[in-house]
């Protein structure tokens, strides 16, 4: 039993280490293509999680609690003393729970009160209800038990498929991005919210879904397995170009395995002899801090500052763990929507070994949020620290600008093809000069 207790808890504290995507429906891949339209909804930008805390229990409930129950300690008539504020707080909802003319959910209230907190502070420091949390996790974790696909509400409220994930349950099935999802096992699923799909095929202890979809205006009906879906974020490639060989990679987000995924396919790009790299982080709107520095620490020697965290009494360096710097240019691809963990990779490479970036100013994101765990299985972040670029720069809400200025042309969004992506190919000619 001690050893399962001790496993559970290592678990807990790895889980607050995480940082990344909200958990927003909207999403950017449309057709399997990289790169859209930015009229299209884009995952907000989340920030980077550096310390790991322990669960705790509102405090909001110790003191709802105490009001009910008649529970005295010094403890809270020291917490009253200090706060006063919380009186009207207490008074107002012993006043709803006793004189509302129906029946209130208590945990309701609660969660209503908690979120409404946030109201007020940054928009990065939010409450996460269990669904929201179980969504975190299973795209900074980098695989979950599903079937492999990413969903939308569209303008009409139908589900919409995005993106079907290579080598997944639902790729194998034949969905595919832009089947419209009518229902899951004959529940209706018209004019429901993407997150009634999610906690359906979560919750579910069956093995496999009757989908009904809509393609081309034509009903189908389609039996998807669920299994093990093992996310790839991290895509490679290389462009054989004027005699150079130009390796390419795309990570997408910087999940628990995206670091393994880079670390194999930059291998197998500097085995086939590149002359020069491209990462694309564009659209990627952060992830962990440690696979961050574990890619850094792949690119740079352990000389280099990779990022900087200041506190109100202090700013402390943060180096790289690698044992070589790689002595082949590297150009970085970057859009507005570049965030958190992909702009402390920019930052360093550009500041570090002079990497050049191309495309767009990024998103500034340059604080840093603590995720809370309540006893409910809820939890919230809250902003707590700034980072700086490893020369000590902070980004927040201006982002980093490019050395080289492109935005998309029109043509990529009407035929989005790699020959279309003037950012790509600016990024190209970059190398062959």
């Amino acid at each position: 039993m001690a050893k399962e207790e001790k496993k559970k808890e290592e678990k807990k504290k790895e889980e607050k280490k995480k940082i990344g995507p909200n958990s927003s429906d909207e999403k950017k891949k449309v057709k399997n293509k990289k790169k859209t339209n930015n009229t299209q909804g884009f995952k907000t930008a989340e920030v980077i999680v550096l310390v790991v805390l322990t669960c705790i229990i509102s405090l909001t409930m110790g003191i709802f609690l105490h009001n009910r129950f008649g529970t005295t300690s010094d403890k809270y008539d020291k917490l009253i003393a200090d706060n006063p504020e919380l009186e009207s707080f207490i008074q107002t909802y012993n006043d709803v729970i006793d004189n509302y003319y129906e029946d209130v959910d208590k945990e309701q209230i609660i969660s209503d009160a908690i979120d409404g907190m946030f109201s007020s502070l940054d928009v990065n420091s939010n409450y996460l209800n269990q669904n929201t949390y179980d969504t975190f996790n299973k795209q900074l974790n980098g695989e979950y038990k599903g079937i492999g696909i990413e969903v939308i509400n569209d303008s009409n409220n139908n589900i919409v498929i995005v993106s079907v994930f290579e080598d997944t349950p639902a790729s194998e099935s034949g969905l595919k991005p832009l089947d419209i999802i009518k229902s899951i096992d004959g529940t209706s699923l018209l004019n429901k919210e993407t997150s009634q799909l999610v906690e359906i095929i979560s919750n579910s202890k069956k093995d496999s879904f009757e989908f009904v979809i809509t393609r081309d205006g034509e009903d189908k009906t389609i039996k998807v397995q669920k299994d093990m879906v093992v996310l790839k974020s991290v895509t490679s490639k290389i462009f054989d170009k004027g005699n150079q060989k130009i390796g390419y990679i795309d990570i997408d987000i910087f999940a628990n395995n995206t670091a393994e995924q880079f670390k194999k396919q930059l291998e197998e790009l500097e085995n086939k002899g590149i002359n020069s790299l491209i990462i694309d982080v564009r659209d990627n709107s952060g992830g962990h801090l440690t696979t961050v520095v574990s890619i850094l620490s792949e690119l740079l020697d352990k000389d280099h500052v990779i990022y900087q965290v200041e506190t109100k009494d202090e700013t402390e360096k943060y180096y790289s763990k690698g044992k070589e710097t790689k002595e082949y240019p590297i150009v970085i691809l970057a859009n507005e929507n570049s965030a958190s963990a992909s702009e402390v990779l920019m930052s360093a490479l550009k500041e570090q070994i002079g990497s050049v970036i191309v495309g767009q100013t990024s998103f500034g994101k340059g604080t840093i949020q603590e995720l809370q765990e309540l006893k409910t299985g809820d939890s919230y972040k809250i902003t707590t620290k700034k980072w700086l670029t490893s020369k000590g720069d902070w980004i927040n809400e201006k982002g980093i600008e490019p050395d080289i200025e492109v935005a998309l042309d029109d043509d990529y969004y009407a035929n989005p093809t790699e020959e279309n992506d003037n950012q790509l190919q600016t990024a190209l000619q970059q190398l062959l000069q």
